[in-house]
C-alpha cells in the first residue's frame, strides 16, 4: 500500500479522497492555487503545497508543478479526482515515467477510451451495441449529409475528444446540418484542441444510464449496478439516482454484462464508468467510457455499501478486488442533487461570492460531500459546485421525501443556489412517476 498520496484536485473531491486515505492509513498531500489557500482540503491534508496562481491553467492544470510537488514531498502516488487532469493521458504517462503511481487506468487506456471514435470501434468489435451513426470521424459536409440521410434525422454531431456536453450539436434536417457541423467542429477545437467529430442518430426521449465498473490488475472485473443520470441541462448532469426505475432485473443483468465486456475490451483497471443511452423500447447503446471516478459515485456507494475511492486506491496499489460480482447487492434507493452557486431564475448564471451562512442538513440517510463553510468564498475561477447532497431511502418515494426535507434544511447565505430548482424537480409529477429523460427540463419544466 502507498505511504503518501498527492491529490491533484480541489474542493469536495479532494476532501473525499483525503477521507479515504485516512481510513486506509495513508498520508496525504494537498495542492492548491493561491485562490484556494484557505480551502478546507488544504487544512485537512497532512501536507499542502501551493502550485500556482488562481487560473487553473497555472495551477491545477500545471503538470510540471504537480509532478514536482509529488517528488518534493515524497508522494508515491497521485490521485487526480475528476476533471482537471483526471483523463489526461500525457499526465498519467509522466507519472509513470517518474515512478509515481497514477491512481487510475494506464495512460494508453485513457488515450484509447478518450477518443470517442476509437472507443466505439473497439467495443463494437466485442458486440457492444452502438447508436447508429458514422463508422469513424466525419470530415466533410457531403459525407455528413450522406450518413444523416442513411440513418434518418434528427442526428447528433459529437466531438471525438469530447465530454461535458461540449462539441455537441443537434440537427433536425439537412438544412440545419451544415451549420451544426461547423459549430460542433469549432467548439470541439476550442475546448479540446481537436476538431474531429462523428455523427449519431439522435435517440428521442432517451435515458442516460451508466454502470460503475471496478477492474483489478489480475483480470477481475465487476460492475456495481447502474446510475440514472437522465436529468440534465445542456448535457450537464444535475441530479442522479441509483438504481434506475426503468431497468428490470433482466435488463440490469444484461446491461451490466455488456458494461463489463466493454471494459474488458480496453484491458481496463481502476474505477470507471460505461455510459449508455436507453430508448423508449429499452434498447440500449454504448456512448462512451469515463476513465475516472465520477461526480455521482456516492449514489452507488449509498446503495451498495462499497467505498469506490478506497477500492480504486487498493487496485492502484496492486491488490486484488476484495469483492466478487455475487457480493454486490443493491439495497434501497439513493438520489444526489448537485448544489451549485448558480441562479436558476437567471438561466443558471454563476453566483460567486462569499458564503455568509452555511447550515448543512443531517439525520438518517443523509450525506453531504462539500468543501464549503461559513465565510468560504466561491471562486469565479473554478466549478461553481458548493456541495453534493445525497440521500438514501428504502424506496424511491422515501428517498424523494428525504431529499425534499434535506434541501429545505440546507441554508447557504449570500449566494444564489440550485436548491429551489431541485425542489421544483422533486415536486414534478412526471419526475415522481419516474418519467425522466435527457430533455426532461426543456419538456417538463420549461428550461
Amino acid at each position: 500500500m502507498f505511504a503518501k498520496i498527492l491529490i491533484a484536485n480541489r474542493g469536495e473531491i479532494a476532501i473525499r479522497i483525503i477521507r479515504a486515505c485516512r481510513d486506509l492509513g495513508i498520508a496525504t498531500v494537498a495542492v492548491y492555487s493561491q485562490a484556494d489557500k484557505t480551502s478546507m482540503h488544504v487544512s485537512m491534508a497532512d501536507q499542502a503545497i501551493c502550485i500556482g496562481s488562481a487560473p487553473a491553467s497555472q495551477s491545477y492544470l500545471n503538470i510540471s508543478n504537480i509532478i514536482a510537488a509529488a517528488k518534493n514531498t515524497g508522494a508515491d502516488a497521485i490521485h487526480p479526482g475528476y476533471g482537471f487532469l483526471a483523463e489526461n493521458a500525457y499526465f498519467a504517462e509522466l507519472c509513470e515515467t517518474n515512478d509515481i503511481k497514477f491512481i487510475g487506468p494506464k495512460s494508453n487506456v485513457i488515450e484509447l477510451m478518450g477518443d470517442k471514435v476509437k472507443a466505439r470501434e473497439l467495443v463494437s468489435s466485442e458486440g457492444v451495441p452502438l447508436v447508429p451513426g458514422s463508422a469513424g470521424a466525419v470530415e466533410s459536409f457531403a459525407r455528413a449529409a450522406q450518413i444523416a440521410d442513411a440513418i434518418g434525422y434528427p442526428v447528433m454531431i459529437k466531438a471525438s475528444a469530447g465530454g461535458g456536453g461540449k462539441g455537441m450539436r443537434l440537427a433536425h434536417s439537412r438544412n440545419a446540418l451544415e451549420e451544426a457541423l461547423n459549430m460542433a467542429k469549432m467548439e470541439a477545437k476550442g475546448a479540446f484542441g481537436n476538431d474531429e467529430v462523428y455523427i449519431e442518430k439522435y435517440i428521442e426521449e432517451p435515458r442516460h444510464i451508466e454502470f460503475q465498473i471496478l477492474g483489478d490488475e489480475f483480470g477481475n472485473m465487476i460492475h456495481l449496478g447502474e446510475r440514472d443520470c437522465s436529468l440534465q441541462r445542456r448535457n450537464q448532469k444535475l441530479l442522479e439516482e441509483a438504481p434506475s426505475c426503468m431497468l428490470d432485473a433482466e435488463l440490469r443483468e444484461k446491461m451490466g454484462a455488456t458494461a463489463v465486456t466493454a471494459a474488458r475490451a480496453a484491458n481496463y483497471t481502476s474505477a470507471g464508468t460505461i455510459e449508455f443511452l436507453v430508448d423508449r423500447d429499452k434498447n440500449y447503446y454504448f456512448i462512451e467510457m469515463n476513465t475516472r471516478i465520477q461526480v455521482e459515485h456516492p449514489v452507488t456507494e449509498m446503495v451498495t455499501g462499497i467505498d469506490i475511492v478506497k477500492e480504486q486506491i487498493r487496485i492502484a496499489a496492486g491488490e486484488k478486488l476484495s469483492i466478487a460480482q455475487s457480493d454486490v447487492k443493491v439495497n434501497g434507493w439513493a438520489i444526489e442533487c448537485r448544489i451549485n452557486a448558480e441562479d436558476p431564475d437567471r438561466n443558471f448564471m454563476p453566483s460567486p461570492g462569499q458564503i455568509t451562512e452555511y447550515w448543512c442538513p443531517g439525520g438518517p440517510g443523509v450525506r453531504v460531500d462539500s468543501s464549503a463553510y461559513s465565510g468560504y468564498t466561491i471562486s469565479p475561477y473554478y466549478d461553481s459546485m458548493i456541495a453534493k447532497l445525497i440521500v438514501w431511502g428504502r424506496t424511491r418515494a422515501e428517498a424523494i421525501e428525504r431529499m425534499r426535507r434535506a434541501l429545505l434544511e440546507f441554508q447557504v447565505g449570500n449566494v444564489q443556489t440550485t436548491i429551489p430548482f431541485h425542489l421544483q424537480v422533486l415536486d414534478n409529477a412526471f419526475f415522481q412517476k419516474g418519467e425522466v429523460y435527457t430533455n426532461f427540463i426543456q419538456r417538463r419544466m420549461g428550461g
